[in-house]
């Protein structure tokens, strides 16, 4: 069993990544998957599709992947300061997840809010508004 608690640490997402600029090899771990939005950090990227996250930790020469599937999910949460906020996940298995988001404007923050709810729908076995999704996987959030 992972203790996820060592990735909370890691990931402070500072940007929104264009569908077209993710890595191939990133994109081998979401194959068949519709990709809701991804996160960079300055080395390391987020991707959030419509069944799990995947996490790419690139240090030095080697990379870690850690994969969330949504149905192992017990529990979320999202906490909205000035120009950051944190996306606290909790596991079936007990472990927090904790990714944290930094530099956000207004429309970064309107988009996390609407991952956040499209994510919890998922985890509640509810269908996730379908305008919403449209707007995450279309790129279209706007204030």
């Amino acid at each position: 069993m992972t203790k996820f608690r060592n990735i909370t640490k890691r990931f402070n997402f500072r940007e929104i990544l264009d569908k077209k600029d993710l890595p191939a090899y990133a994109r081998q771990y979401v194959k068949n998957e519709e990709i809701l939005t991804i996160y960079k950090t300055e080395r390391d990227h987020g991707v959030f599709t419509d069944n799990k996250i995947v996490l790419f930790d690139n240090k030095d020469n080697s990379k870690q992947i850690y994969t969330i599937p949504y149905k192992s999910i017990s529990n979320l949460s999202v906490i909205f300061n000035d120009d950051n906020a944190t996306l606290n996940i909790y596991m079936d298995s007990g472990y927090p997840v904790g990714l944290k988001f930094i530099n956000m404007n207004g429309t970064d923050k309107l988009r996390l809010r609407i991952l956040y709810t499209c994510i919890d729908k998922i985890i509640n076995n509810q269908e996730p508004v379908k305008e919403d999704m449209k707007k995450l996987i279309n790129n279209t959030v706007k204030l």
